[in-house]
């Protein structure tokens, strides 16, 4: 069953918080929820659909749909896949509304990192009795995959700065970003290293806040007086070690959500306007871009350099908002934003200074788990109708 066109999103709604010492994770996800339903013009008793991830407290999305007062409920997802839970959690929802499961789905998050900072380690994860104790990080995880690119395909670090370039520079609109100073390739290059080869500067942000999204069904959709975001196509994909038969560090679970995505929508990569790519770190951008099929395998690190990212400048525009590398990054699943933020662009309604013109096409993906270890990619091609 194919979901193109068969679900809108019609609210989208960015917190503005970066951090929340007076606010509970819970008050987060409700104010997220208030914000994007106003954004359609739907109140929660319009909402029979919720979905959230492991970001929600207590019983998870049971326990967040009894908070928020979802009474006319007829379906609840909450599938957990790190970052790329939402963009996930949007396909799913065009999957219910397709299957007649609900209407109107409702999906948030949110979290407070900087107030409530992580424990080390991942309690239950199969690794962990084996890693957890020596110290194992996402740092170095990433790292290690930079590194690996370095060796393959001739990746510098200068490169991957660029990407940083990008996001900074996008980053300088926003008012609500947490890096608004737009920094030079030498910034980066100059901050401490933190996973030999990736420096500070190229590593995502760390913020409290969340978002929220509808996902509706097509009468729902046509009947508010809001732009019409389609849900064009989907992917998803799982990769992991296998417990070390697997270890191909340079290529992302997105090798094949993206190309799923892009078959169920019936275009290409040439065909997209604006990307909205997931920025835990720069490595992350450039290995994605890649397994999406915006350049071949080992060329990302060119495709990437002199400014090809920036909105106005080069040939693809991406994360407008400043993304997770300059402007949020919750709760270490900072795909909803990618989504709000492709949103924004399809709408018209991004910061003039880096609104992509004609804007008619974009992708969202994400990365969710650890890249070069066990993760899990969703992909997304939405359209503006």
């Amino acid at each position: 069953m194919t979901i193109r066109n068969k679900a809108y999103i019609a609210g989208a709604f960015e917190h503005p918080t970066r951090l929340a010492p007076d606010k509970s994770t819970p008050q987060l996800h409700a104010e997220c929820a208030a914000g994007a339903l106003a954004d359609a013009g739907l109140s929660l008793a319009d909402v029979d659909g919720y979905f959230c991830a492991g970001d929600a407290p207590g019983f998870g999305g049971m326990s967040m749909a009894d908070y928020l007062g979802l009474r006319s409920l007829r379906h609840i997802d909450s599938t957990e896949t790190g970052g790329s839970s939402y963009i996930l959690h949007v396909s799913h929802a065009a999957q219910a509304i397709a299957a007649g499961k609900c209407s109107v789905a409702l999906i948030t998050l949110a979290g407070r990192p900087r107030s409530e900072p992580f424990t080390r380690g991942r309690p239950g994860a199969p690794e962990e009795a084996f890693e957890g104790w020596v110290g194992q990080s996402t740092h170095n995880s990433y790292g290690m995959c930079a590194a690996r690119h370095m060796h393959e395909f001739g990746t510098t670090s200068d490169q991957l700065a660029w990407i940083k370039v990008a996001a900074s520079t996008h980053a300088q609109h926003n008012p609500h970003a947490m890096l608004r100073d737009v920094v030079t390739v030498d910034d980066v290059l100059a901050s401490p290293m933190i996973s030999d080869p990736l420096h500070r500067l190229d590593c995502c942000v760390v913020s409290d806040g969340g978002g929220a999204l509808l996902v509706v069904a097509p009468e729902v959709a046509k009947a508010l007086k809001r732009p019409l975001v389609a849900v064009r196509g989907a992917g998803e994909h799982i990769k992991g070690p296998m417990g070390g038969m697997n270890l191909d560090l340079t290529t992302s679970a997105a090798a094949v959500s993206g190309p799923a995505a892009f078959a169920e929508a019936g275009c290409g990569p040439g065909d997209i306007k604006y990307a909205s790519i997931y920025d835990s770190f720069t490595i992350t951008v450039l290995i994605q871009l890649e397994d999406l099929g915006f350049c071949a395998k080992g060329e990302g690190g060119r495709f990437v350099a002199d400014g090809n990212l920036i909105s106005g400048v080069g040939q693809l525009p991406f994360n407008t908002d400043g993304g997770g590398l300059c402007n949020n990054h919750p709760m270490n699943r900072g795909g909803i934003t990618k989504v709000i933020e492709a949103v924004r662009q399809l709408r018209g309604e991004a910061h003039p200074a880096v609104q992509v013109p004609n804007c008619d096409l974009a992708v969202a993906t994400g990365i969710g788990g650890a890249l070069g270890a066990r993760h899990g990619a969703a992909t997304l091609v939405l359209e503006r109708q």
